[in-house]
């Protein structure tokens, strides 16, 4: 593959979008891709080679940004980009918080008809009240979502990233986070020589690292002032720096620092804090969670999704510089706290690697590739697996699909899959390597909620040791008044977090609601869910599959009679889709040829479409009459497949056809 990328700033000037420009390319490199940035620099020169891993460079005449003349930005003509991608031919346009360069390498690739990714990484509007400009904001809003929607898909770092442009009316947006070199960034560089040149008597070390600029608030952090026992560290350079030294006159103030000088430097940290609130993500507050200390940050934007409270820090109300030093007071007063904090802080993040990250921004390109029509290889899974655990509720458990089923059974897309692992190269038998073959349980049961998913079927998936496991679940728990989004996707993130423990690949699927009027706030609840289950999935280790972002199931055939429970049309759309994620090769293709081979064909046709008082009576009423009874549809019912059966290719009557 191809890939130009236009970033806004880049080297020699180092910061987060820099950062993770250096990451994508070295990525590309390793996985034999081809690069090309185009970003501000000195022409045609090569800038810094070494560091470009490969990459082609060309570099545009610049101006400096008003107030902060590190920053650049660049000046080039559309018709100059196009050229420029013109003689590249890539394949996808990778726009690094794209504002003026990047609209224009927008409108470039656009006329060149080629699909463009996206990542948003600053909030610029944000920034221009805080350089002296809030005149400005609600046109720099307007000119981000343009560019935004301009765009075949938008990848944003955080939850809070992705609501702020959904707020501005941005379409197609999906999370993409950040990784962390947890070799590079680990407790063990912690320096105790370098802790006593900072704390000659023994003072614990409350530290910041990032750019001292307006838009940091590190001026908040004079709220530390006076602290008993405690010696504040600065690390970062920036327009702000003089400033800053006369305001905070107790603070040591260390510079830019970076590599192996940066991370023994923020582990030997006993706190973090980080009080800006524009921050997309937040790298630093990562890098310190890596290096087994615990943080202390604004509870807004990025730092939402990083900092887990009274787990591995502390978010404090944004503004109450009060609340600030409280929360830093709570840990360096304890030390055991401290250290509890420590362990979790580093646990959180342990799966967070630049290489995971990578690869998901290639199947990110993939996808916008695949939407303008291009071919582009399967996935390849990453391993084979030989014994499947499905847990869930009645989507999981198969209702409404009786396709090929006697009467009263139901099979479901959890049951497909499974006979499409069986007859793919995906299960061998250790003691047969000719024969492939597959273990495969569906604990899932109607009616269940997520405690009971934890409490019931994940011990007796782990009783199974499978070495895949899928969860869906979470609608039964959102539709109940009071539901609170993000505590549920934790809660259920722990469960997740106990399967990856094992070893075992795990698939989540996130929830989805049916496409009729008067769904708004639900889907708003289960967009939240999905927003936080994404990030807990990322933190384990664990595939997520977000279907309600891709339009899936928007069709009414895709639903059952009930309006409720998806027909078999929909249940074998979630069998191939949950493929494609876990990268079995041809899913998509198959998925395809499957709708094919079933058009018009009466088992698989969808519910009939009932008139409202009829599904009243029939489905709406015996539901209600449930819940004033305090029961549930579930209730009294077992696992069809408790215990595992194998599934082989020439012996399994239902696999997909």
């Amino acid at each position: 593959m191809r890939v130009a990328l236009v970033a806004e700033s880049f080297l020699p000037q180092m910061n987060g979008v820099t950062n993770s420009m250096l990451r994508v390319l070295k990525h590309l490199e390793a996985r034999g891709h081809e690069a090309l940035v185009l970003a501000p620099g000195p022409g045609r020169t090569p800038l810094e080679t070494g560091r470009l891993h490969g990459a082609g460079f060309t570099g545009y005449r610049s101006l400096p940004w008003p107030g902060y003349p590190e920053v650049r930005v660049a000046l080039a003509a559309t018709r100059t980009l196009t050229t420029a991608l013109a003689d590249f031919r890539p394949d996808v346009l990778h726009l690094a918080a794209p504002f003026v360069l990047g609209w224009q390498g927008l409108r470039a690739a656009e006329a060149l008809g080629v699909p463009s990714v996206a990542i948003y990484q600053t909030d610029i509007p944000g920034y221009a009240a805080k350089y002296g400009m809030p005149a400005t904001e609600g046109l720099l809003e307007r000119h981000l979502a343009k560019l935004h929607n301009a765009a075949d898909l938008t990848l944003a770092p955080s939850s809070a990233a992705i609501a702020s442009l959904e707020s501005l009316g941005v379409e197609r947006v999906k999370l993409w986070a950040r990784g962390v070199d947890g070799e590079l960034f680990a407790p063990h560089r912690r320096d105790e020589r370098l802790r006593r040149e900072l704390a000659p008597h023994g003072e614990l070390l409350v530290g910041y690292v990032g750019r001292l600029a307006p838009e940091k608030q590190v001026e908040d952090l004079a709220a530390l002032h006076g602290m008993p026992g405690v010696r504040l560290v600065i690390v970062g350079d920036g327009p702000s720096r003089a400033l800053l030294e006369k305001t905070l006159p107790e603070a040591v103030f260390l510079g830019f620092r970076s590599g192996e000088d940066l991370a023994r430097t923020v582990a030997s940290f006993d706190v973090f804090v980080h009080p800006g609130e524009h921050e997309t993500f937040c790298q630093t507050v990562q890098e310190a969670l890596a290096s087994g200390v615990p943080v202390v940050a604004t509870g807004r934007g990025g730092p939402l999704d990083l900092v887990q409270s009274s787990r591995t820090g502390w978010l404090y109300k944004p503004g109450d510089l009060g609340d600030l030093r409280a929360r830093v007071a709570d840990l360096t007063g304890d030390a055991a706290k401290r250290r509890a904090f420590a362990d979790a802080a580093r646990a959180s993040v342990a799966a967070r690697t630049w290489e995971r990250l990578g690869d998901e921004l290639l199947e990110h390109y993939d996808d916008v590739r695949e939407q303008r029509g291009a071919v582009v290889p399967s996935r390849v899974p990453n391993r084979r697996w030989a014994r499947y655990v499905a847990l869930g509720d009645s989507l999981t458990e198969g209702l409404c699909d009786a396709s090929r089923q006697a009467a009263g059974q139901w099979r479901g897309w959890a049951d497909r899959l499974a006979s499409l692992l069986a007859s793919g190269d995906q299960a061998a038998s250790p003691s047969a390597p000719g024969v492939r073959t597959l273990d495969y349980a569906n604990l899932a049961v109607r009616s269940k909620r997520i405690q009971e998913v934890i409490d019931e079927q994940i011990p007796r998936a782990l009783a199974l040791e499978p070495d895949l496991v899928s969860v869906l679940v979470g609608a039964n728990d959102l539709v109940r008044l009071g539901a609170d989004p993000v505590a549920l996707a934790r809660r259920l993130g722990a469960g997740i977090r106990a399967l990856r423990d094992t070893g075992a690949d795990v698939l989540v699927v996130g929830v989805f609601a049916p496409p009729y009027r008067g769904l708004g706030a639900l889907r708003t609840r289960f967009r939240r869910f999905n927003r936080e289950l994404a990030l807990q999935c990322e933190a384990a280790g664990a595939r997520f599959l977000d279907v309600a972002s891709t339009g899936a199931f928007a069709d009414a055939g895709d639903w059952a009679a009930d309006r409720v429970h998806l027909s078999s049309i929909g249940h074998r759309t979630l069998c191939y889709r949950a493929a494609a994620a876990l990268g079995i090769p041809g899913a998509e293709q198959f998925e395809a040829l499957d709708a094919a081979v079933h058009v018009g064909a009466d088992a698989d046709a969808p519910g009939e479409r009932l008139p409202t008082a009829r599904w009243l009576l029939q489905h709406a009423a015996p539901w209600a009459g449930r819940q004033v009874l305090g029961r549930r549809a579930g209730d009294g019912l077992a696992a069809k497949h408790a215990e595992a059966v194998q599934l082989t290719a020439s012996g399994v009557a239902d696999i997909p056809d």
